[in-house]
């Protein structure tokens, strides 16, 4: 015979199945939630770009010489680059920048590249400065190839004698565009393997590595490049992890050098690098363009 505490017991146990079921609920709701937020929003948490006239657009402050060029991208997306031609240059180092900001914030850095007998084409991805259209992974790698084909249309620019130079994000952009064009040689700079390792390094213990649609597969890619490699990484990077560099570094082909700035941050290794820096791309740039 059922007593009373029995029907209470009963109402417990149902209440708190009830209770554990609905919690698995809202968890499974909550969590496909963040995934939805997370493809809809990504290219929002990769890409920070600064639109014109935010910047510094009087390179002539800083002791540059820029020309404005304009050019599209196969997509049609009107783009925007300045071009630092030296008077005898023995190349011309072709810059794909990071994910912040523009072209104008790099001109402290650009200042001193003009020390090198080199031309330098730094270009604004879709979305950054001058540049038209939102970018994207597929987007940004166009963005590279109409730099790249611009760049190596003019007269005055000799083709064979073109150095790909890729920072962070850019680094990425600049392995995409050594296996569609070609090059003297690729200088890599404080960049990463694929961007799943940089969310697994960023997120730690949550997965959002499993879930992200943008690839960045660098450490895939640069298997198939056959030309000569420069790895830069500063041994206290906090954004990129100087482990992935030396990885990136470890999957590629020879001939390649890795060189470390000893207390470089991620941004500062042209500044603490100093002298010893730009010898270093100096060198490089020579040994692969004679």
């Amino acid at each position: 015979m059922k007593t009373k505490t029995d029907n209470v017991d009963r109402q417990l146990f149902q209440n708190k199945t009830k209770f554990k079921l609905m919690s698995f609920l809202a968890i499974i709701i909550f969590f496909f939630a963040c995934i939805f937020l997370l493809r809809l929003f990504e290219n929002q948490f990769i890409y920070f770009p600064e639109k014109y006239p935010v910047g510094y657009w009087q390179p002539e402050a800083f002791g540059v010489q820029v020309e404005d060029c304009y050019f599209n991208a196969a997509d049609g997306v009107r783009l925007h680059g300045w071009l630092v031609a030296h008077e005898k240059p023995i190349a011309t180092m072709l810059w794909c920048t990071g994910n912040a900001g523009n072209i104008s914030h790099r001109l402290e850095n650009l200042a001193r590249l003009t020390s090198l007998p080199i031309n330098v084409f730094i270009f604004g991805y879709r979305g950054y400065g001058k540049s038209e259209g939102r970018p994207n992974e597929n987007g940004v790698y166009l963005d590279a190839l109409a730099a790249y084909d611009y760049l190596a249309s003019r007269p005055d620019i000799e083709r064979n004698k073109i150095v790909l130079f890729g920072r962070s994000l850019g680094g990425a952009v600049a392995v995409d565009l050594a296996t569609r064009r070609s090059c003297s040689g690729l200088i890599l700079e404080c960049t990463f393997t694929s961007a799943q390792d940089m969310a697994k390094s960023s997120f730690g213990f949550i997965p959002v590595h499993l879930f992200i649609k943008t690839k960045f597969d660098s450490i895939k890619k640069i298997t198939r490049i056959r030309v000569p490699l420069l790895v830069v990484h500063g041994s206290r990077d906090r954004t990129v992890p100087i482990r992935l560099g030396k990885k990136l570094f470890e999957a590629a082909n020879e001939s390649k050098e890795f060189y470390e700035i000893p207390g470089a941050d991620h941004n500062d290794t042209y500044v603490v690098g100093g002298a010893a820096y730009f010898n270093k791309l100096l060198e490089f740039i020579q040994e692969v363009t004679r």
